[in-house]
């Protein structure tokens, strides 16, 4: 039997005994018996599942379901992009286009609907970014990242959550990577305030322009990057 044929019937085995993650799966003799494969044949499964983040191969003590995390995603995105770069497409852009798409269709539905806690804590973080705009920008990239995932968590949906933490992830990896040049921290401090007042304003136009103004800046960065050949590879981290 195929591996790829004994994935797809252990994921079946998952599904039906409604195994949460960390649930232990049954011990290698019985996913032989149960699948009836040989050991090796079981065990080239499991590490392709493992590549997946379906399951996690703990030696010495058993085979566990995943975390199913979107690790893979990333990494296909990321090694996607930078492979396209190199041959001269414009991937980090396309990149760009489908996350700045996911999020003006998102910010309408958040504006005037976003719970006052949250308000505090985007305010809290822009506040931080402008402090360390001041410093000269230093840690304000991770700080631009919790402001979107704070943006996005009242619509409670951890599958979202997650996809953007994917795109986010897998852009700036590779846009570090490939030198792009870094914005203005203080057009970045101007552009989350601006994003915070349209959504607590409730206004849905205002708060996508705001989404895309901010992306457009960063747009004509990568474009910028683009337009430059790449001369030498760097140590990507995919």
């Amino acid at each position: 039997m195929a591996a790829r044929d004994l994935q797809e019937r252990i994921k079946k085995l998952i599904i039906d005994r409604r195994l949460a993650s960390g649930a232990p799966l049954p011990t290698e003799p019985e996913l032989m018996a149960h699948l009836g494969a040989s050991r090796n044949s079981v065990r080239e499964a499991l590490k392709g599942l493992q590549a997946m983040g379906i399951v996690e191969i703990r030696h010495g003590f058993g085979t566990y379901v995943g975390s199913m995390s979107l690790a893979p995603m990333i990494e296909g995105l990321a090694f996607r992009t930078v492979a396209g770069h190199y041959r001269g497409e414009d991937t980090l852009l396309q990149l760009l286009q489908l996350r700045e798409a996911v999020e003006t269709g998102l910010v309408s539905r958040l504006a005037g609907r976003i719970p006052e806690a949250d308000l505090v804590e985007l305010d809290a973080l822009v506040d931080r970014m402008e402090e360390q705009a001041a410093r000269g920008g230093d840690g304000i990239a991770e700080t631009d990242r919790a402001f979107h995932a704070t943006l996005y968590r009242g619509l409670d949906n951890a599958l979202l959550g997650e996809v953007m933490e994917a795109f986010w992830d897998a852009f700036h990896r590779v846009h570090t990577d490939l030198g792009g040049a870094p914005q203005d921290p203080l057009v970045t401090c101007r552009q989350h305030r601006e994003i915070v007042d349209a959504v607590r304003s409730g206004e849905a136009r205002r708060a996508e322009e705001a989404i895309r103004e901010h992306f457009g800046n960063i747009r004509a960065r990568v474009s910028t990057t683009g337009t430059q050949h790449p001369h030498r590879c760097h140590n990507e981290r995919v």
